[in-house]
C-alpha cells in the first residue's frame, strides 16, 4: 500500500512537471526551426507603419518568396519584379543581399522603392504564433514591413 501510495505520487509530480513544461514552451518566442518561412508566399500588409491597399501598388500583390534552392529571394514591388539572395541567421536573423529588380516605369513608384529598400535594412524577423503574419524588422525598432501568408499564392 504504500509503495502505491509512493508511486502514485511521483506519477502525479512527472505529470505536474510536463505540464509546465508545455505552458513554458507555448510563450517561447518562435525562430526559424519552429515554422518555415521558406517557400511560402508572404504578401505585404504594411510597410514603415502604413497599411497597403492594393490600388497603392498599380493593382499587382507586393510579395516575396524565399526559395530553398539556392537561398534566393524572388518577388514583386507592385509594379516591378525583383529577386535577390536571403541568408537565414541564428536567433531569427535575416539579410538581404545582390537584390535587382526590373525597370518598368508605373506610377506611385515611391511604395515599391520603401519595399527594396525595407528589404534591404532588415536584419531580424518575427512571425506570429500561427505562423501566417511575418514582420521584417531593423534591430529593435517597430517592424519595417508585416505579411501574411497567403496559400497558393501567385509566384
Amino acid at each position: 500500500m504504500k509503495n502505491n501510495i509512493i508511486l502514485f505520487t511521483g506519477l502525479v509530480f512527472i505529470l505536474l512537471a510536463c505540464n509546465t513544461k508545455k505552458e513554458t514552451i507555448k510563450n517561447l518566442p518562435i525562430n526559424n526551426n519552429d515554422i518555415s518561412i521558406v517557400e511560402k508566399y508572404w504578401k505585404l500588409i504594411e510597410l514603415n507603419g502604413q497599411k497597403i491597399e492594393n490600388s497603392m501598388l498599380q493593382g499587382r500583390e507586393a510579395h516575396f518568396v524565399l526559395q530553398q534552392d539556392n537561398n534566393r529571394v524572388v518577388g514583386n514591388g507592385g509594379c516591378n519584379n525583383f529577386g535577390g539572395n536571403y541568408q537565414l541567421l541564428e536567433g531569427n536573423g535575416i539579410r538581404f543581399s545582390d537584390l535587382f529588380s526590373t525597370r518598368m516605369a508605373c506610377p506611385k513608384m515611391e511604395m515599391e522603392y520603401q519595399f527594396i529598400n525595407v528589404l534591404e535594412m532588415a536584419d531580424s524577423y518575427t512571425l506570429t504564433v500561427s505562423g501566417d503574419t511575418l514582420s521584417l524588422n531593423k534591430a529593435r525598432m517597430a517592424p519595417l514591413a508585416r505579411f501574411v501568408f497567403v496559400e497558393g499564392g501567385r509566384r
